[in-house]
């Protein structure tokens, strides 16, 4: 038998090729992540992983297992889903920071989507401001967005440094104007880069102006200048400057699920409750 449990936890391995990461995704500790490999490789007969100090890689067999134990795992899902009951309905409109058009939101997404076909899933992608003002509007119900570090009430989901990011190997010119690249207002961390800069004296100009994470990314890896992320959301292409730039700190942001209703129920509590499940995988 293959236990559905040792199944996972593989995937997980192969995924992040690491035992130590797998177990901070699962919850488990490294020793388990470890046992259910190995209770796997006894069931299977064949040998999975290639694993030393350093490496995790996946042999021959290894590979083979990933498509059998994605097709185990949804047949189950599938077979648990229809004798739960009726599927779940309705529709739920969700709000994003346009800080997760890339990464695995999608892979979140697209997995809701599968388990909760009948469910109208409304996608808008902006700046957080923005999709605060649109949740207090009612034309959401549901937003991943970012605040400022201590703004108002309710547990985030994480907390990151912003850091200042430009290409590899950019360097600013003595003296000059910092040259900012920056998403347009309501950003947070537009407003969060213009203060730092000016309650250090430090003289600045925008280079580029982009409601989108793309064209930020584009202007940046261009060389026009420099740009504040959160540092577990730096865009590919793209590296934290080092230090001795002589750019102030520009202070931490939190990420928060945020939903209209204080007691969410049927798609917009799924959703939420989908999206928490998966905040360790959002922040990288």
């Amino acid at each position: 038998m293959l236990d559905p449990v040792w199944l996972r936890t593989f995937l997980t391995v192969a995924e992040t090729r690491s035992f130590t990461r797998a177990g901070q995704r699962l919850g488990l500790r490294q020793s388990t992540v470890s046992q259910h490999v190995r209770k796997l490789e006894e069931a299977t007969s064949q040998q999975l992983l290639l694993r030393d100090t350093h490496s995790v890689s996946l042999t021959p067999d290894g590979e083979a297992m990933i498509g059998f134990a994605g097709t185990i795992l949804e047949d189950i899902e599938r077979a648990l889903a229809y004798f739960a009951g009726p599927e779940l309905r309705g529709r739920v409109r969700f709000g994003a920071s346009e800080d997760f058009v890339v990464g695995p939101l999608p892979e979140i997404l697209r997995e809701f989507r599968r388990l909760h076909p009948l469910v109208d899933l409304e996608l808008t992608v902006d700046l957080s401001g923005v999709l605060y003002e649109k949740l207090r509007a009612g034309e959401l119900d549901l937003v991943l967005g970012k605040r400022r570090a201590g703004d108002e009430a309710g547990s985030p989901l994480w907390t990151d440094p912003l850091v200042w990011v430009g290409r590899e190997g950019f360097e600013l010119e003595p003296g000059a104007p910092v040259p900012l690249i920056a998403y347009p207002p309501p950003s947070i961390t537009r407003a969060r880069a213009l203060e730092s800069l000016q309650d250090n004296g430090k003289p600045w100009r925008i280079v580029c102006t982009s409601g989108s994470l793309n064209g930020l990314r584009a202007a940046a890896l261009a060389g026009l200048g420099v740009v504040v992320f959160a540092r577990s959301l730096i865009p590919a292409g793209l590296v934290e400057l080092p230090a001795g730039h002589g750019l102030p700190d520009p202070g931490e942001v939190q990420f928060l699920l945020t939903t209209r209703s204080t007691t969410p129920r049927g798609p917009t509590a799924a959703l939420s409750e989908a999206i928490r499940a998966e905040a360790n995988r959002l922040h990288g």
